[in-house]
């Protein structure tokens, strides 16, 4: 009886074994999906663990379905490289990626954690790339997360479904969905890296009650998405929006018709042809579709109203916010429909665009000089392109939270690219900051970028910017003794206080809100 209990109990022991691999070194960290291993990051600092699964490659029948639970794996999962990126394709010139990494199995995150964290759990931060919800990555240089970490952070990057396998809406896809909903996979799929995150963080010394979302341009629209669903909303203790804020979503019944609609137009009859087509021919399919196909839908599951409802009924995430954009998101000529800054040439567009309301647009955006138009072009061309609907979003929550919220203006104008053979005395430096160009300087990461000869100047802004938005993750308050000091909105006053950060960062008065609230209330047209 000793004897047949030794045996199975040998048996029992080298099974357990098998299946529980023993840890032999600190960059080996036990998940809930098996053990990985990382590296250690340039400086000897931090560790760095990419390429991390966390949930199954949504391809074949995975298609189009809510992310699911990654199968556990046995042994150790080297960790150390980053994951494919989601597929995309490059629609603009600025676009940029690796073709090589393009994979429908893209459902990866990255982890950066400082080496010596003793007991203290650090709080997280997790940041959405931008990208318009059509291209982008969690790898991409400028949001390395090595400098964050070293702030005394955890930090997770990650990919999320893109374009038409993020976002496609189609009535057999709601049929098959146990909530009836279709056409968000992309937020489902951040939503899921979320809980992750709280199920995980722990195990790098992660607080998983302490977590700061961020993002810059459709990353800081899924933050706001984030705080505004109730599938994720109280996993979240703040929330940092760059350059991005209200979007319309389409009703699902409306989304469902018009992806049926393109799907039949490029031949696919039905979801098994869809499934059963190559990533190839989606992206395909995609490019030539209906734009009006593929976005955010309220699908009554990961939206229950319009964000703004949502706001007004205090529903989002109570939490606090630091949010702002920059001083020229777009250049004028995009308001303008090319270089013609002409008098008339405003005031031709303006009444075109504003066709009830131009009389007073025209009084408040000056245009009488060449210059007055230019810089009027300019800011209006930011509203419609990102202002308004982060000043919508910073105006809701303010009003509708007793939360702190900080706002900022970003201002530092970028140097152009030393590559692109520039004649520096003819040279004239754009009016502003435009979009984007504020993210490596809140990253800490100027000195990953060799395209730019940054200055003192830079570096300087970069410091301040970067530890404003650090405080802010730790505490919920971008405040220290060593910054200028940046107090929270009020909530009803019209000309809020708020941060230009610039070579000279101060308090400023935000004394053109009233084209804000006045644009916001006549409506805001689609730009052309």
């Amino acid at each position: 009886m000793n004897k047949l209990f030794l045996i199975l109990f040998s048996i029992i022991l080298l099974v357990s074994c098998k299946s529980e691999p023993a840890i032999t070194n600190f960059l080996q960290k036990k998940i809930d999906s098996g053990i990985i291993e990382g590296v250690i990051s340039e400086d000897g600092l931090v560790e760095k663990y990419l390429g991390i699964p966390y949930a199954k490659p949504p391809i074949g029948e995975l298609r189009w379905k809510a992310p699911q639970k990654v199968t556990p794996w046995e042994g150790v999962l080297k960790t150390q490289e980053y994951g494919n990126i989601a597929m995309q394709y490059k629609f603009a010139p600025w676009v940029n990626f690796d073709e090589n990494r393009l994979s429908e199995d893209c459902l990866y995150l990255n982890v950066w954690k400082p080496i010596n964290t003793g007991d203290q759990k650090l709080p997280v931060l997790v940041n959405i790339h931008g990208g318009g919800l059509l291209v982008g990555e969690g790898s991409e240089l400028r949001m390395e997360g090595t400098s964050m970490a070293n702030k005394g952070m955890i930090v997770v990057t990650l990919n999320y479904r893109l374009n038409i396998f993020g976002f496609f809406a189609h009535p057999e896809l709601s049929e098959e969905s146990p909530n009836g909903a279709s056409g968000n996979y992309g937020y489902l799929d951040q939503q899921f890296a979320l809980q992750w995150v709280k199920n995980n963080i722990a195990v790098f010394g992660g607080d998983p009650n302490k977590i700061t979302i961020a993002g810059e341009s459709a990353g800081s629209w899924s933050v706001l998405s984030l705080i505004a669903s109730p599938l994720s909303k109280n996993m979240i203790t703040g929330a940092i929006g760059s350059s991005g804020g209200v979007i319309p979503l389409q009703p699902l019944e409306e989304a469902a018709q018009n992806g049926k609609l393109a799907a039949e137009n490029a031949g696919f009859a039905a979801m098994s042809d869809l499934r059963n087509a190559t990533a190839e021919e989606i992206i395909t399919f995609y490019k030539n579709g209906n734009p009006s196909a593929f976005g955010p839908v309220l699908d009554n599951y990961v939206f229950t109203k319009n964000i703004p409802e949502t706001f007004e009924a205090g529903e989002q995430a109570q939490i606090p916010l630091l949010i702002g954009w920059n001083s020229a998101e777009l250049p004028a000529e995009a308001y303008l429909r090319g270089p013609f800054y002409t008098k008339e040439n405003f005031e031709k567009i303006t009444k075109e665009l504003y066709p009830n309301d131009a009389e007073e647009m025209l009084k408040m955006f000056p245009h009488e000089t060449t210059e007055e138009v230019h810089r009027s072009a300019l800011d209006l061309a930011s509203i419609r392109f990102i202002g308004l609907g982060a000043w919508k979003w910073f105006d809701l929550h303010r009003k509708n939270s007793s939360k702190p919220v900080y706002r900022y203006l970003y201002s530092k104008v970028h140097p152009p690219n030393k590559f692109h053979n520039i004649d520096m005395a003819t040279y004239k430096a754009p009016l502003g900051a435009r979009h984007a160009e504020e993210v490596a300087y809140s990253w800490g990461n100027l000195h990953l970028d060799k395209n730019f000869n940054f200055s003192e100047d830079d570096f300087k802004v970069s410091t301040i910017m970067q530890e404003y938005f650090s405080n802010f993750i730790k505490t919920g308050n971008p405040n220290n003794n060593e910054l200028p000091e940046w107090p929270a909105v009020d909530a009803n006053t019209e000309v809020p206080m708020i941060m230009n950060i610039d070579t000279n960062t101060e308090l400023i008065p935000a004394s053109l809100d009233y084209r804000f609230r006045f644009i916001d209330n006549a409506g805001n047209p689609n730009s052309n």
